[in-house]
């Protein structure tokens, strides 16, 4: 048989079919699509002279080896994979039997028990092992290994796995996958079905990863009316988000969110218009003049404009310090002089309150944020160096021998008043405050940082205007410099280059519209030309795995980063990923999110700010532990080790490739940037200068000539829509 038959017709009387789930072939946890390997009852077998194991095919909201499997659907055959029940519905229902509870106890579900302690417990209570972990948990201790807090923490897994099935099998039918539910399940707890029933848009607010379309769905699913005011409403707020995340915009003019709101809706201007006035009525939406804010990007722009002002009149804390006697000393401590720019740099930042320092790659900012740490300590003030990744934060300290710290960090979140703790009532101590990577920092961030430093600070603001723009809204670097309130002196004179050095020079020349030079001998820059997706895949693979290591004796995993512009298609970050993960690290431990393996040595990235892991959106960490029994593991994000539970593994990625736009504020031994016009809509100058600026000893472009003129000509950087300069300039 070499062709699958034809379907059944949908009115065709569907098949039954029964038995113990032997083992789960291949599960995504967003959709619910599973494939399984049932065993089938003895008398089911004889009667269809069938084969002992069967492979089942549908969609399910959650299952366990173990379990036993009620499947209705129909036999179809598979060219690859052979004769599959493709089940219309499948139900699964608690084991009975003894064999059947120990697997389901085996397959990871309840956190404490592995393969043997759950075969000492079901040798200890046989058939009413359930029973006892639901009603008698107490009886467990007196299973060998467990003591008072794993029995604890099997009760509490348990429950906690009962309740999400309950949530699982409601929000199936409304496209929810089991990790979200999960997410459902610990923001509400027992209380979740009402709550999504009553109002699920309050999904989109409170569990992170579910976005307005799919609270849309489930609301208009449990008959909240198309047109009712709670759904305009909610999509008023959707599409100012949408504006904010993915266009970096702080506001939207009121019309075009009325007339982008209804598209999205179908509902009449009239409801949206009623539902703006009772948004801005409660104040979640703030209106100036025609433009129209989500509250709290309104408050940081506003907050961080009067800041500024007040940094700028405030008076120092400390008495002036002679600028040009200070950079001569600090000239003769380095041992080396300073070009002109450089010296108005550091006169701007000792003169001013607030100055910014800004210049592309190679053009002395590190040596002006180290010289202006010797100038401030040996004055013994007390100086505080931060940036918004760890990485960036890392290559200050290195630089200066001072401690710097991420901005997260330095104002530290605590989880009990769910906020910061240093801010505008508890300001930070210091005198002398240096921000690196300032272009990468939103207006959010920004705010929560300045309303945490003492009036009497001096500020130096240090950053690349010609990189991407923060991922979040605003644009806050070039808004100060265009306000010219603020000093500001951009350098543009090469330093860091030597005779084989193209990096530099080349991000420089991608800058003024030139296309790359090359060198025929040794270099730190490459260009290799290949057209074809699957051939840049492969010269990918090839360059990490053989040339770059043993040319250049670069460590593939530690020290070699690929970035593309895109997440998605062929030479997107997840297809990507799973190449390079089967080509240096295929096999081993695992824990499975989605179609997603991490192994022990995966490089991963975090994808959200998790405060109370102390880890946050962007960090790149290595799997050091995979716990299959417990379904947990262990990541190292520098040198410091973070847990993640089975449950958590949504906030983490593969990172052996990474989007260019995550790697802002990140530097690498060596990167590996893949151009080609599969990416057209995002090929852009300052992308390409971003991610060529990554690299810090060896960069490699791979693709396309032409993706790589296009992205060099093109300079139409998308202007955002923000007031922050306006609110520094004096009317």
């Amino acid at each position: 048989m070499n062709q699958p038959p034809s379907k059944p017709a949908a009115d065709a009387s569907p098949e039954h079919l029964s038995g113990t789930v032997e083992s789960i072939v291949f599960r995504n946890d967003e959709t619910g699509y599973s494939v399984v390997s049932i065993r089938l009852p003895q008398d089911r077998r004889a009667a269809r002279m069938r084969e002992e194991l069967v492979t089942v095919v549908g969609t399910c909201a959650a299952i366990w080896e173990g379990e036993e499997l009620r499947a209705e659907g129909e036999w179809e055959y598979h060219p690859a994979h052979g004769r599959q029940f493709h089940a219309r519905r499948i139900t699964c229902i608690t084991p009975t039997s003894t064999e059947g509870i120990r697997r389901y106890l085996s397959s990871g579900m309840i956190k404490g028990i592995g393969p043997k302690l759950a075969e000492r417990i079901v040798n200890a209570f046989g058939e009413e092992t359930l029973e006892v972990i639901d009603n008698a948990s107490g009886r467990l201790c007196t299973v060998e290994g467990i003591g008072e807090s794993r029995r604890k923490l099997i009760k509490e897994s348990w429950t906690e796995q009962r309740g999400i099935r309950e949530i699982m099998i409601f929000l199936q039918s409304h496209g929810i996958g089991t990790a979200k539910a999960s997410r459902i399940y610990r923001q509400y707890g027992a209380d979740a079905i009402a709550i999504v029933k009553r109002n699920p848009y309050r999904l989109c607010e409170d569990v992170w990863g579910i976005g307005f379309k799919t609270a849309d769905r489930i609301a208009l699913s449990v008959g909240i009316p198309h047109d009712s005011e709670i759904r305009a409403r909610a999509g008023l707020i959707y599409t100012l988000v949408t504006e904010a995340e993915e266009g970096g915009h702080c506001f939207t003019v009121d019309a075009d969110l009325l007339l982008h709101a209804q598209e999205l809706l179908d509902i009449s201007i009239e409801i949206l218009a009623d539902a703006l006035t009772a948004e801005l009525e409660k104040g979640t939406l703030v209106r100036e003049e025609n433009r129209i804010y989500l509250r709290d990007i309104h408050h940081a722009e506003f907050r961080s404009a009067a800041k500024l002002t007040r940094l700028l009149d405030a008076k120092r804390a400390f008495t002036p310090i002679d600028a040009d006697r200070a950079i001569a000393w600090a000239e003769q401590k380095m041992g080396f002089s300073l070009e002109a720019m450089q010296r108005e740099a550091i006169s701007n930042a000792i003169r001013s309150k607030v100055s910014i320092i800004t210049g592309g790659p190679g053009v002395g900012k590190t040596t002006i944020i180290r010289a202006l740490t010797e100038i401030f300590k040996a004055r013994r003030l007390i100086i505080r160096l931060a940036a918004p990744t760890g990485r960036a934060a890392k290559r200050m300290a290195e630089a200066t021998r001072t401690e710097a710290q991420t901005i997260h960090r330095l104002l530290k979140y605590n989880p009990a008043i769910n906020g910061f703790e240093f801010g505008a009532d508890n300001p930070l101590a210091g005198d002398c405050f240096i921000l690196d990577e300032t272009s990468m920092v939103d207006i959010r961030l920004m705010d929560q940082f300045l309303q945490a430093l003492p009036d009497s600070a001096t500020l130096i603001l240090v950053g690349d205007i010609d990189q991407l723009p923060s991922v979040g809204p605003g644009n806050v670097l070039r808004d100060l410099i265009a306000s010219k309130v603020i000093p500001a002196c951009k350098l543009n004179m090469i330093f860091r280059q030597d005779i084989t050095g193209l990096i530099v020079r080349n991000a420089h020349r991608i800058n003024r519209g030139e296309t790359f030079e090359l060198s025929k001998g040794e270099s730190d820059f490459y260009f290799v030309e290949t057209a074809e997706p699957e051939t840049i895949i492969a010269r990918t693979v090839e360059a990490m795995k053989n040339r770059i290591p043993k040319k250049f004796h670069f460590d593939p995993l530690q020290d070699v980063q690929v970035l593309t512009p895109m997440r998605k298609n062929l030479l997107g970050t997840e297809n990507l990923n799973e190449v390079i993960q089967a080509a240096f690290n295929p096999t081993g431990p695992s824990l499975t999110r989605g179609t997603t393996r991490f192994r022990v040595k995966d490089r991963v990235m975090q994808l959200r700010n998790n405060y109370d892991k102390e880890v946050y959106n962007g960090d790149i960490g290595f799997i050091q532990a995979v716990d299959e029994e417990d379904r947990s593991m262990v990541v190292l994000f520098d040198g410091k080790p973070v847990v993640y539970t089975q449950n958590e593994l949504d906030e983490l990625v593969l990172a052996y490739a990474c989007s260019i736009h995550k790697s802002q504020g990140s530097e690498y031994p060596a990167v590996i940037v893949l151009m080609h016009t599969q990416h057209y809509k995002l090929l852009q100058r300052n992308l390409l200068y971003t991610a060529i600026t990554r690299g810090k000893k060896l960069v490699m472009v791979i693709g396309s000539s032409k993706a790589v003129y296009i992205a060099v000509k093109a300079n139409q950087v998308q202007e955002r829509r923000t007031t922050l300069s306006q609110r520094l300039t004096p009317a």
